[in-house]
């Protein structure tokens, strides 16, 4: 689901009650740990982290208009999405994400390519989504993207 918001604070206020306190603290886990450089925004009509023009001036390949895109969240209609573009991106990431995720969670893993889905509200890793969060700086995401998007 897409929310018209001008701001993470319009779209926070926008969704359900329960959703909003979800929404609240994983946007606190993320700028707790989010290194440096990375800064907040409205993103797709999500909450988004990316690195800035002031960075990186090449922006996203795909519009360069764009900042470089690392993480949204959002609210979706049956569930809570994390999309890390560095788990897709970074294989050791994921292989250091799965080994740790049924270590912090009761459920089962729920996931895309660079999409986390939380359908149980109340078994959100935080802890781990903080330190998913410090795995990669602005400077190895840029390196990260600019390998990928040379290789195609």
């Amino acid at each position: 689901m897409q929310y018209k918001a001008d701001s993470p604070e319009e779209y926070i206020e926008q969704l359900p009650i329960e959703r909003q306190k979800v929404i609240s603290k994983l946007r606190a886990t993320i700028l707790n740990n989010l290194p440096q450089g990375f800064e907040e925004q409205i993103s797709y009509g999500m909450l988004g982290y990316v690195v800035p023009h002031t960075i990186y001036a090449s922006g996203y390949h795909v519009n360069p208009e764009l900042p470089l895109p690392f993480i949204n969240l959002a609210s979706q209609k049956n569930y809570i999405a994390l999309y890390h573009s560095g788990l897709y991106a970074d294989k050791k990431v994921m292989e250091w994400f799965l080994a740790e995720y049924s270590k912090n969670c009761k459920h089962k893993l729920d996931m895309g390519k660079s999409c986390v889905r939380f359908k149980k509200l109340d078994d959100i890793p935080y802890g781990l989504i903080g330190e998913l969060c410090k795995k990669i700086s602005v400077s190895e995401w840029i390196d990260i993207y600019q390998k990928q998007i040379n290789k195609s």
